[in-house]
């Protein structure tokens, strides 16, 4: 049925997607009117209970969005910190209860206090100023550190302009389809969403595989809560993150790529899209490149509160204006992805490195990290370090040193730190120095890298709540496909609910069948994954924890 689906809304095509209308619709009111559902129902020739099956799951268009004004990130970075109670606070002396809705998460973790008024994001001493900024349209002012420990500056470099991206690609041209993409496969770049798949095994795939059209998309719709990398490069350098996709699109032979950003990051939305204007001006976007054959077309769209769109296969139903739920693999999205087309689906980050390896060979990227997890990462730390903000790191750094030297260690006392957003592990204070930045340390002890935020867990913040956060997360977020996943998180968020109130202390055997059941049985890594951090605290934080079981 799905295929079907994709096929008809294919018809379409990336100019006139159905979801970007659903979108657009929610601007006005905040949801979707029925009668516009059902009339865009009938011009993609589905029925009415898939619009509104769609409308109906993202936190921006469903009816209970309907006239909310101001929203209030529930991230776990601000969850920790405990600013959001007295934010909310000062906000309902401006607001009415049912005008205030939530956001997970707005990538101000640096500073916290974070929330969306108007279609612009505040964080830190704003609220402070709440009356000003009901009068006036201005993205919020913020300060974070941009820092590293490489003179190669992969990522945090000058921001390449539009200029300099036409000279760097029509050089690309020159050189041909098989020297990029070898250059590509050398440099051993992993993708740097969390998965860590080698991003020239994807391309190739694609490339070999039989097709009349194909696509590249950006997937800017990871919000782990704690990081803000993302934000950062579609924010200060939106020129790497396009000449990435364009550089796809050219090696696998596809003409138009989709960039689908959280709708939780309107600067990113408003930024990204002057950038693709500034490249159509020049020529270089939307006709051949010079007599290469070679054309790209950008379609930048707009998300609509949804975390389980970071996993590929959701955001590609999601493009199609379907339910976001996740497809079961094989087929892999190389070989039948957006439209049931072949199609490439990486990150931000990864996208973004792309320039670095071509303008300076993928050997070179190579030596900045380590064998098997090459190049540099992008590391955030959130507001209990001395130095809150966002350092590109070689592979292989050691983890105190990211913690210690270049954040400066906590201001207030940590008992953990939650590393790669919410289905991360998380590491006691005592392990960090047995880690180094890669994939392969943080897995062989038993934690995750992932996206590498920072979250700190606070020595007066209890494990058993922060575990109660992960599990209403979950719940909240997980698009309903399997049930391991949709049902085993409420059971989770239940019997933590019940041990917390004292109504009943938990099983432990029961919670481990649990998770269990959730790792084994889930289609995707947002059930499989929560377990990871669980198991992380029963064996850390056993003492804590045994009050609440039996």
């Amino acid at each position: 049925m799905s295929d079907n689906l994709s096929a008809l809304s294919g018809r379409k095509g990336l100019e006139k997607n159905l979801f970007e209308q659903l979108v657009q619709e929610s601007k006005v009111t905040g949801t979707v009117p029925d009668d516009r559902l059902r009339e865009l129902a009938h011009q993609y020739l589905i029925g009415d209970a898939i619009t509104y099956g769609t409308a109906s799951f993202y936190d921006f268009l469903k009816k209970e969005h309907e006239g909310v004004k101001v929203h209030v990130c529930n991230g776990s970075a601000c969850l920790v910190a405990g600013t959001q109670s007295k934010l909310k606070e000062k906000l309902s002396k401006h607001f009415d209860a049912k005008e205030i809705g939530h956001m997970c998460c707005l990538g101000r973790c640096h500073e916290n206090s974070a929330f969306n008024y108007n279609g612009h994001n505040y964080s830190g001493k704003a609220i402070d100023d709440i009356e000003a900024l009901l009068d006036r349209e201005t993205d919020g002012k913020e300060h974070y550190h941009v820092g590293g420990n490489t003179d190669q500056k992969v990522l945090t470099g000058e921001p390449l302009d539009a200029a300099g991206f036409a000279k760097a690609f029509q050089e690309i041209l020159q050189k041909g389809k098989g020297w990029t993409l070898n250059e590509i496969k050398e440099s051993g770049i992993r993708g740097r969403g969390g998965a860590g798949f080698p991003m020239g095994m994807k391309l190739e795939s694609c490339k070999d595989t039989p097709g009349d059209e194909k696509y590249i998309v950006c997937n800017a719709d990871e919000g782990d809560p704690g990081a803000y990398s993302d934000r950062y490069l579609l924010e200060e350098q939106p020129m790497l993150v396009l000449f990435g996709m364009m550089v796809s699109g050219y090696i696998v032979g596809a003409s138009r790529g989709a960039l689908y950003i959280r709708g939780e990051y309107p600067e990113a939305v408003r930024i990204m899209q002057r950038a693709v204007e500034d490249l159509i001006s020049i020529g270089i976007v939307g006709k051949e490149i010079g007599d290469s054959g070679f054309r790209f077309d950008f379609k930048v769209v707009e998300g609509a509160g949804a975390y389980i769109c970071g996993e590929e296969t959701a955001l590609l139903s999601s493009l199609e204006g379907q339910r976001p739920e996740v497809r079961v693999r094989p087929p892999y999205p190389t070989q039948q992805g957006l439209f049931n087309k072949p199609t490439i689906v990486n990150n931000v980050e990864t996208q973004a490195a792309v320039y670095w390896i071509l303008n300076n060979g993928g050997q070179a990227y190579t030596q900045l990290g380590t064998s098997k997890s090459t190049g540099t990462k992008l590391v955030c730390l959130d507001s209990f370090f001395k130095n809150p903000g966002m350092y590109e790191v070689k592979m292989g750094t050691p983890f105190q040193e990211v913690i210690h030297e270049l954040g400066g260690g906590f201001k207030s006392p940590v008992k953990a730190v939650h590393v790669g957003g919410p289905l991360g592990g998380i590491v006691p204070l005592h392990k960090i120095n047995d880690l180094t930045l890669d994939f392969e340390s943080f897995a062989n002890e038993g934690f995750l890298l992932g996206h590498a935020s920072v979250v700190s867990i606070p020595e007066d913040f209890p494990i058993v709540d922060y575990l109660h956060h992960l599990f209403e997360f979950t719940a909240d977020e997980s698009c309903g496909k399997c049930f391991p996943c949709s049902i085993g998180s409420v059971r989770g968020k239940e019997m933590l609910d019940n041990a917390r109130t004292g109504k009943s202390k938990m099983d432990r055997g029961l919670m481990d069948d649990l998770l269990e059941t959730l790792e084994v049985g889930s289609l995707c890594a947002l059930g499989g994954g929560l377990p990871l951090g669980v198991k992380n605290a029963l064996e850390y934080f056993e003492d804590e924890l045994n009050a609440y079981f039996n």
